[in-house]
């Protein structure tokens, strides 16, 4: 019995260590490990570095995205101080969104000539229903907010519910349309005081890559809450998809 559990206890031992193995071999890859000693994880680097920097430590074989994630000195748990907004970013954003238009015919029809991809109200809200999500974004006119409304639930979750706040909620589909075509995003406070944005790809040249950074922190610092007290911006780092973060020194935005 006594060598019974022996050699379970030893077999035991043999699987965790083969375990920590295998997370080992599937953790970071190499190419990921030689990219990130580029980066200076104490140095605060000016926004021309970090942009440049973050297309050089770039590990995908894709064109990735450019994020930035910019720490407030805001309380989410505040109304006042949830930030949440629009800025349409000069260079574009690099992506083709699919955008669906639920409004009455003739606002359906405008949206079509500005370039919506699928517009309609009673169709379109069944096929919703059904369970059919073929868009990335909703933009819907004030007046049939309360049908819409009816799919707050089956929306809401994936983050794709019509609000004023994130200019989906209009009366000039058309205008909308074509500004989300161009490159109009949204930024918002999460729960933890962090907002998380994707400005630009890889591809970019530098000069586009900061002029759509530019743009999205000067449209942060102008919705800035009477009520905010302390440092607005605390931390400001940006990276590709999948590769090293890079902080920014904020006197340089």
């Amino acid at each position: 019995m006594a060598e019974k559990k022996a050699v379970k206890k030893a077999e035991g031992e043999s699987s965790k260590k083969e375990g920590a193995v295998r997370v080992q071999k599937f953790g970071r890859g190499k190419k990921y490990n030689e990219l990130v000693k580029m980066v200076d994880k104490e140095k605060l680097y000016t926004a021309d570095e970090a942009l440049n920097l973050a297309k050089e430590s770039s590990p995908a074989k894709f064109d990735a995205t450019v994020e930035m994630h910019m720490q407030m000195g805001l309380d989410p748990k505040k109304p006042e101080q949830n930030i949440r907004g629009t800025v349409i970013l000069p260079a574009g954003s690099g992506k083709t969104r699919k955008i669906l238009v639920l409004a009455d015919d003739t606002d359906s029809k405008k949206a079509l000539a500005a370039g919506a991809d699928y517009a309609g109200l009673d169709e379109m809200i069944k096929k919703i229903s059904d369970g059919w999500f073929d868009f990335d974004l909703v933009i819907a006119t004030p007046s049939v907010m309360a049908q819409v409304g009816k799919l707050g639930q089956t929306l809401g979750t994936k983050g794709l519910m019509p609000n004023p706040k994130s200019g989906t909620v209009t009366t000039d589909v058309a205008k909308a349309v074509d500004e989300f075509k161009k490159g109009k995003v949204e930024y918002r406070l999460d729960k933890d005081g962090i907002i998380h944005l994707g400005f630009g790809k890889v591809s970019f040249t530098p000069e586009n890559l900061r002029e759509n950074l530019m743009a999205v922190t000067s449209a942060i610092k102008s919705a800035k809450p009477s009520s905010a007290k302390g440092t607005y911006i605390k931390r400001l780092s940006i990276a590709s998809t999948m590769g090293p973060g890079i902080k920014i020194d904020l006197a340089t935005i």
